[in-house]
């Protein structure tokens, strides 16, 4: 019997060698996962720490793997694959950054309608998502940006 497949969003992100790191991500997750859509690049300044700009991108995607196992089993390894090295400092400058936003339409970030950086790309793959009092995330995004402003990157081709 063949498992049931469940929508995921993820975020991308990468402020070391973003430029060279998010393709190959996207690449090696479309090995693992059913890839249906990929936003856009956008740049941003780093959030709650210092270094390099960030390049941030959503990608929408179909997963056999429950939420725990698609973290333990796909993400994880893959940002150790790719030279992320955790450490006290959560927002130290990393290779790769691989994080759930939404599984089976179950929000997993509480936070994407309070950052730019996270509410511009997600809105790019799932536009009408509710994001708070009868606004989609499309108009949280737009309302966000507008304060926090970010850099279409359209040199970076996912």
């Amino acid at each position: 019997m063949k498992k049931p497949g469940y929508q995921v969003c993820l975020l991308l992100g990468s402020n070391i060698r973003p430029e060279y790191n998010l393709p190959l991500a996207v690449g090696l997750l479309r090995k693992q996962l059913t890839v249906l859509q990929v936003s856009s690049v956008w740049e941003s300044a780093p959030v709650g720490g210092n270094g390099p700009n960030f390049l941030n991108a959503a990608l929408l995607a179909v997963s056999h793997l429950d939420a725990p196992a698609l973290k333990q089993e796909v993400l994880l390894p893959m940002e150790a694959q790719l030279g992320r090295i955790r450490n006290s400092d959560k927002n130290s400058p990393r290779p790769i950054d691989l994080d759930i936003i939404f599984f089976d339409q179950q929000l997993m970030d509480l936070t994407l309608g309070h950052f730019a950086h996270k509410a511009v790309p997600v809105s790019e793959v799932l536009p009408e998502v509710p994001a708070g009092k009868d606004q989609s995330l499309k108009e949280v995004a737009a309302r966000l940006v507008a304060i926090d402003p970010l850099h279409l990157r359209e040199d970076v081709v996912l």
